[in-house]
């Protein structure tokens, strides 16, 4: 909870039901701040704190709430007339987001609840993609024609700017087409006489209602936006996307990467409120999964049993080549995931991406090799007086590190671009997935080179 608010005190003054003074502190704070001390709440606590808040805030509030599981219960413990107030206040975007993610029964309770337009606007938002740019977007914006004045135009956003999500940037459509954009800033350095067509901007950056949503968020942040209009095949303007949407699309792409990074299955619950057999679910298919791809590595060593009974010292660096391969493989998988997300790269930057990563691998190889090579000289054959570590032996291991190496970043480099081109998420192929394949090559090459060098 923010700083400047007492959360003991707002709890005390829950306890001893002194609601006129609590809303009198709640009305002061911010949404976010006060989502947070719901959360903190029993159930009915919740609900009867909720009751305190204005309409307007309570829906703001509504929006910022931990999980679906919150607002669920209170959609429950509202009356038809309280939740038909909150739905009113809730923009549509809002409105549509809590729609996809509640149960039949309550999605029905909810349009009940709303008039016939906004019901219309929903179940519209609702056909598009869950990935589209359309299952973002809102329709509430301000939008001005091409020959009406200043003067009319300031009119018009006093008329009905009250209720849209952003009236900074009124758009310019003509028959529906979007045609320019301008700033109310603009506006007001322009005289009331002035034509909107003489002062909006015609280059105006757009997407389409079918455009994926996570390349949608990357514009923001890319062309400094606040808001970006969705047109649909015809060129008509069918609503905006606000910054706001664009971030959360980004946090959740982020945590689902991060997710598919450490082999989890994505989920989109807050981790305490996640149950035991739930996290189970979501953790135990990539590690059976991965647990049966690591058989190979025991079929490898099983393999080349004789050679390691010759040269037993040979199985105490294994360990080491494995850990090696795999860290280098995530380094080079995690930069390359990154770019592609960014739009960075694409599968058509594959050789000059593998170029990049084999002279960096080549670089890293001969340092790690020269190290390690010194290290067992001096560490495992002199200090700790192994004979059997030979320099022959050292030559072998700093041999296999380079190769490891040099294998284990390219693998990194190019297993998510192959995995972005199939259609899966490059994601998937990180940590986890990459290190399971490093750990068989790096045995296979340290055994080719093992039974070539040394005498066994």
């Amino acid at each position: 909870m923010h700083e400047n608010y007492d959360l003991q005190q707002l709890m005390e003054l829950v306890d001893q039901r002194q609601f006129r003074r609590l809303r009198e502190e709640l009305s002061q704070m911010n949404a976010v701040d006060i989502a947070e001390f719901l959360d903190e709440l029993e159930a009915e606590q919740e609900i009867l704190v909720f009751r305190l808040l204005p309409k307007e805030l309570a829906a703001e509030v509504f929006t910022y709430l931990e999980d679906t599981e919150g607002q669920e219960k209170l959609i429950g413990a509202l009356s038809d007339k309280e939740l038909r107030e909150v739905l009113d206040e809730l923009y549509l975007d809002d409105a549509v987001d809590l729609i996809e993610d509640m149960p039949a029964n309550v999605v029905s309770r909810i349009l009940r609840n709303t008039d016939a337009a906004t019901r219309s606007q929903i179940n519209q938002l609702l056909h598009y993609p869950k990935d589209s740019a359309g299952s973002i977007m809102t329709t509430e914006f301000v939008f001005l024609h091409p020959e009406a004045t200043v003067e009319q135009s300031f009119a018009r956003i006093r008329r009905v700017g009250l209720d849209k999500e952003t009236v900074y940037t009124c758009y310019v459509t003509e028959n529906r087409a979007l045609v320019g954009v301008v700033t109310v800033r603009r506006m007001l350095l322009s005289s009331y006489e002035t034509r909107i067509r003489d002062i909006m901007q015609t280059n105006v950056l757009s997407v389409n209602t079918h455009e994926d949503k996570e390349d949608v968020a990357q514009m923001f942040s890319r062309y400094d936006l606040s808001a970006l209009p969705v047109v649909d095949g015809e060129n008509r303007l069918v609503g905006i996307i606000t910054f706001d949407d664009a971030m959360d699309v980004i946090e959740e792409e982020t945590t689902e990467d991060f997710e598919k990074m450490a082999a989890i299955l994505p989920s989109d619950k807050p981790y305490l409120r996640t149950g035991v057999l739930e996290t189970w679910r979501s953790r135990i298919p990539w590690l059976m999964l991965l647990m049966l791809s690591a058989t190979f590595t025991g079929i490898i060593i099983t393999s080349f049993e004789s050679a390691l009974a010759a040269c037993v010292v040979l199985t105490s660096f294994i360990p080491m080549l494995s850990g090696t391969g795999g860290n280098s493989g995530s380094q080079s998988s995690v930069a390359v995931i990154r770019a592609l997300s960014l739009g960075e790269v694409e599968f058509s930057d594959m050789l000059a991406v593998v170029w990049k990563e084999l002279r960096v691998a080549l670089l890293c190889g001969a340092c790690l090799g020269g190290a390690n090579f010194v290290k067992m000289m001096a560490v495992d054959r002199w200090l700790m007086g192994n004979p059997e570590v030979t320099p022959m032996v050292a030559l072998v291991v700093c041999l296999t590190l380079m190769l490891t190496v040099v294998c284990a970043k390219v693998v990194g480099c190019t297993l998510p671009m192959a995995a972005e081109k199939a259609g899966i998420d490059p994601a998937v192929m990180a940590s986890p997935f990459i290190t399971t394949v490093v750990d068989a090559l790096s045995l296979l090459i340290y055994f080719a080179i093992a039974t070539r060098i040394l005498p066994i």
